[in-house]
């Protein structure tokens, strides 16, 4: 069964996620001239029972994948990595930093730019978490994939660090542009568009809907 990707904006001011038995209300926010996004912002950052269910049913999808350890970015999904990695038995999860520390010495860096960033940033580790995924299956999380520039920025870093990123686990996949056979994800979340977004035309041509055919892992 399809999954809408894109939809005509028509002044919605939130929309309805639903993860396992929780159901909450996104605001719908201006991401970028002619395109507005659901913000699951306040949530993932500190609803502890949407957090706890997702990573629950994200644990169902990667434990069969033989991860040793969780990386993530900075910072959203921070307490999703943390729960997950507990779900999954790991003893510590990696959190590749934004911003450089005057205790991290020596580091790798990747530049990384996500959809709702205004300029690009680096994502950076340290020489003892460089070695944490040496030679590991390394599981990367995002509470949300997009174009996917955050997960190929970690991809990077986990194959200069020596590790091999086996898995790709994200609560939802946003929009039409993000495709890799490793991602794991419970749900999508539309994007919105007007007439003068690019993707309109993709719209006028589908009846009012882009869908996605490709079954999730895992269903709400």
């Amino acid at each position: 069964m399809g999954e809408t990707t894109v939809r005509l904006y028509t002044g919605e001011t939130s929309y309805k996620a639903v993860v396992g038995n929780v159901a909450r209300d996104f605001p719908i926010v201006s991401a970028a001239p002619h395109l507005w996004i659901a913000s699951n912002a306040e949530f993932i950052l500190g609803d502890i029972e949407l957090i706890s269910s997702a990573a629950e049913l994200l644990a169902k999808n990667v434990r069969g994948k033989n991860t040793a350890i969780i990386l993530t970015a900075e910072a959203k999904s921070i307490a999703l990595a943390y729960e997950l990695a507990k779900k999954l038995g790991h003893t510590r999860f990696i959190v590749a930093r934004k911003s450089a520390k005057s205790y991290m010495g020596e580091r790798i860096t990747q530049p990384v730019r996500s959809i709702t960033t205004e300029s690009a940033q680096e994502l950076m580790l340290t020489k003892e978490e460089v070695g944490c995924l040496s030679s590991k299956r390394v599981c990367l999380l995002d509470d949300v994939v997009s174009t996917g520039g955050t997960f190929k920025a970690l991809d990077t870093l986990v194959g200069k660090a020596g590790g091999v990123a086996s898995c790709l686990a994200a609560i939802w996949k946003e929009g039409p542009w993000y495709e890799d056979e490793r991602l794991a994800y419970l749900g999508v979340l539309p994007v919105f568009v007007d007439g003068q977004n690019p993707l309109f035309r993709s719209l006028t041509k589908s009846g009012g809907q882009v869908t996605h055919s490709r079954r999730r892992v895992s269903s709400y």
